[in-house]
This record gives structure tokens, C-alpha cells and sequence, in this order.
């Protein structure tokens, strides 16, 4: 593992940090300290991915996001200190592949940039494998036929009664399931107080699926409602 990563912040410490988070991992660090320095940098091959800061002179980094997008195609995660989803949508939106919000777990941050890797290197073309009955959702790939889970390219040790939850929730991306439901639809009997049941399951692939299951990407609860799975590019 020698890939190049980008880390671009105008806070001279929180690169160092990252890079040493980085560089503990095996990866190869390179640093700027704005938009334009960024931008210099990001047309050079050998940067595989680019961790970039939102609020930064010069050039902010979703301005440089965009000039970015429009030569290379390679995994770009936003660093910002707001955390409102609106800002979140913005910069996903503008083309960012990831958003991880200050301050930020180094272990996570770590994660995160290997499933984006990963994510780019070993999955392949997303739409050869809808063709061959894969259910593509982010990092996230299922074979409905073997029953068989992927995150980042890895498989994924699930229960039956967790591979059946999962699946349900795969299937229908977006739509809202009711605790209620869930349980019929799985367990195959009427649903009495069955919300603490379903909830431990959920936890349970929350673990096993999300890079941070206290904040899952994937799974949401819809408060008052119930289950959906999130769908992602």
C-alpha cells in the first residue's frame, strides 16, 4: 500500500496531523495549504485520492472541487468543521465522494480513505455488475443469488435473520419500512412490541457494515417511522 494522497488544509497542524495518521496506514502524503496549491497538485497521476478542507483562502475547496472534476475523476473527501446536512448535500453534490466533519476520529478518517480506494480499485465497473444481478449501493455490493455482502470489497459475515433485513432494506433503497413490517416480513408472524427485536438487528449490521455505526451512512432511522436503507452514487 504506497498510494499518494493529497491532504489539503490551511491549518499548517491539522495536515501534519492527518499525515501522520496517513502515513502510519502506509500511505504516501502530500501537502497544500489552499485551493490553488491544491489544484497544482491534483493533476499529477500519482495523487490517488484528496482530502480538502471547505474554508480556506485563495480558492476555497469546493470551488476546487469543481476545477478538479473537471480533469480528473479521482475520490475526493471534504474536510469541514460545519456539520448540518445542507452542507453535506452541497458538497456531495458538487462532487465530493465523502464528508467527514471536524474534529474528526483518525481511525475513522483512516477507514474512510481506504473504502474510497478500495472502493475506486477493486469493485470494478458498478454497471458490469448490475448486469451480472448485483445490487450496487456505495460501498456496498450484494449478490441476492449467494446471499453473499461486500463492503469495500470484502466480504461480510452476516446471521440469516440479518442477511433478511438486509436484504429487504437493499432491495428498496429510500423507502421507509415501519419496525412493524419488518418483523412480519421477516419472522413471519404478527408483530407485538417487536421494536427493541428489530432495533438489535439493526444495530448488529450497523456494526458490520458502517464505517461509523453511530452515525451510519447506510441504515437510518427514520424517527417515528422506521428503517430505510440510504441510497448512494
Amino acid at each position: 500500500m504506497n498510494e499518494c494522497i493529497l491532504v489539503v488544509d490551511d491549518d499548517p497542524e491539522i495536515v501534519r496531523a492527518i499525515a501522520i495518521t496517513l502515513e502510519r496506514e502506509g500511505y504516501q502524503v502530500r501537502r497544500a495549504y489552499d485551493g490553488m496549491e491544491a489544484l497544482d497538485q491534483a493533476l499529477d497521476p500519482a495523487v490517488k485520492l484528496i482530502l480538502i478542507d471547505v474554508m480556506m483562502p485563495r480558492l476555497d475547496g469546493l470551488s476546487a472541487l469543481l476545477r478538479i472534476r473537471e480533469k480528473r475523476n479521482l475520490p475526493v473527501i471534504v474536510l469541514s468543521a460545519k456539520s448540518e446536512d445542507t452542507d453535506k448535500i452541497l458538497g456531495l453534490s458538487m462532487g465530493a465522494d465523502d464528508y467527514v466533519t471536524k474534529p474528526y476520529n483518525p481511525q475513522e478518517l483512516a477507514a474512510r480513505v481506504k473504502s474510497q480506494l478500495r472502493r475506486y480499485t477493486l469493485l470494478g465497473d458498478v454497471h458490469a455488475g448490475e448486469k451480472q444481478g448485483l445490487l450496487i449501493n456505495g460501498r456496498l455490493s450484494y449478490d441476492p443469488a449467494g446471499r453473499v455482502l461486500r463492503a469495500d470489497g470484502d466480504e461480510v459475515k452476516l446471521t440469516p435473520t440479518e442477511t433478511k433485513i438486509f436484504e429487504l432494506l437493499m432491495k428498496h433503497p429510500g423507502q421507509i419500512f415501519p419496525a412493524e413490517e419488518i418483523y412480519r416480513r421477516i419472522w413471519n408472524e404478527d408483530a407485538y412490541s417487536c421494536e427493541n427485536t428489530v432495533m438489535v438487528h439493526i444495530r448488529r449490521i450497523r456494526e458490520k457494515i458502517e464505517l461509523n455505526p453511530k452515525e451510519p451512512d447506510y441504515i437510518k432511522v427514520v424517527w417515528g417511522i422506521g428503517y430505510k436503507m440510504e441510497q448512494h452514487g
